[in-house]
């Protein structure tokens, strides 16, 4: 909140902050941590990520990970992403009613294909079936992306990912609720252009993913 403020001008301690958040009732939302449920696979890359989630280069270092949306009471439709360790961004995604193979590889074909290393680039995720299919891993090799997967059942080998889908939920999904699936995708797109564009972050200097990354290549 103190980092909001000081980039309409208004600068205030953050103490003062605290204080008059608790005075005026409003608080923040505390995201719930998920439990992580691994899968069996016919086909298991090497953790070459092995949680070093530093990355030099823009697309030198990419996570995945589906996340699942309620739609009502009784619906789900689910959301796939890839994100790009250097900046935090959100490089390419996909919502489907559907959790399968499919929606993984529609999600990793809209990766720019002149951003990616040959051999350089690794996408990383979780041993989830999409992820440990022959189809997946022949999808990486005719792309030249390098295949990297967590330990089985340790969430922390892909927190990035799981935090951004935390993120998305508290602050867009929890609040406005959407009851049908054109609903979800507003949601979801308003909320990703946010996140890329104009949400800052602390590692970055207060910069948002997308500003970071434009102020390194000036």
């Amino acid at each position: 909140m103190t980092t909001a403020l000081k980039r309409e001008g208004i600068f205030i301690n953050h103490k003062r902050v605290r204080r008059l958040m608790r005075d005026l009732g409003i608080r923040s939302v505390i995201r719930k941590k998920r439990p992580f449920y691994g899968r069996r696979g016919s086909i298991v890359f090497p953790n070459i990520l092995n949680q070093n989630f530093y990355a030099e280069n823009y697309y030198q270092k990419l996570v995945t990970d589906i996340t699942y949306i309620r739609i009502g009471h009784n619906s789900f439709v689910y959301l796939s992403a890839v994100l790009d360790l250097y900046n935090n961004e959100i490089v390419a995604w996909e919502m489907s009613t559907r959790n399968d193979l499919e929606l993984v590889q529609n999600t990793v074909i809209k990766l720019n294909p002149s951003l990616i290393k040959n051999g350089e680039t690794l996408l990383h995720s979780d041993q989830g079936f999409q992820y440990t299919t022959k189809r997946y891993q022949k999808l990486l090799e005719g792309m030249k992306i390098v295949g990297s997967h967590s330990r089985k059942g340790n969430c922390f080998d892909n927190a990035c990912i799981e935090s951004f889908f935390s993120h998305l939920k508290t602050e867009k999904l929890y609040l406005v609720a959407p009851k049908t699936y054109e609903e979800t995708y507003k949601a979801v797109n308003e909320y990703i252009f946010y996140y890329n564009h104009e949400r800052f972050q602390k590692k970055y200097n207060d910069l948002s993913p997308i500003e970071y990354r434009e102020k390194a290549a000036a």
